[in-house]
């Protein structure tokens, strides 16, 4: 399956925002652009507009081939969009170890649903930030 451009829109990019200079997120994990990640970001890293949207299809493409490749029950386009969404902000490694993949794998498809929302915390702490973007996902999942 593909990511739509709704799940883009109104998922990663309404809830990542853009941020053209490196900043250090909740965890302080070095962050820029759409939520982009990883030992190429550093203090001082400063991104054109190009490069973030660059960065943000290659970072939903690597969401989007973990997704496919751990469901194995026919899911709809909203259930997709909502796990490369998530996939997209919690890391595929987590999402592989997750009970909702069990769940969903399983057909167990309300259950599943329900884990969004256990997925509020950062460092240990519930944020309402992740709140509001996990009741996104949850809303969109169960379209």
């Amino acid at each position: 399956m593909q990511y739509s451009k709704f799940g883009l829109k109104q998922l990663t990019e309404a809830f990542e925002g853009c941020r053209l200079v490196a900043y250090q997120d909740l965890l302080d994990v070095w962050t820029i652009g759409w939520g982009h990640t990883g030992p190429d970001v550093h203090e001082g890293l400063v991104w054109t507009q190009e490069q973030a949207d660059v960065a943000l299809l290659h970072d939903t493409q690597r969401a989007q081939d973990c997704v496919n490749a751990a469901v194995y029950s026919p899911i709809t386009q909203g259930e997709f969009d909502a796990l490369v969404d998530f996939t997209f902000n919690v890391g595929c490694s987590a999402f592989l170890k997750s009970t909702m993949l069990k769940m969903i794998n399983a057909g167990a498809f309300q259950t599943a649903a329900k884990e969004f929302e256990k997925w509020e915390y950062a460092g240990g702490k519930k944020v309402a930030g992740l709140l509001r973007r996990r009741k996104a996902e949850e809303a969109v999942f169960n379209s």
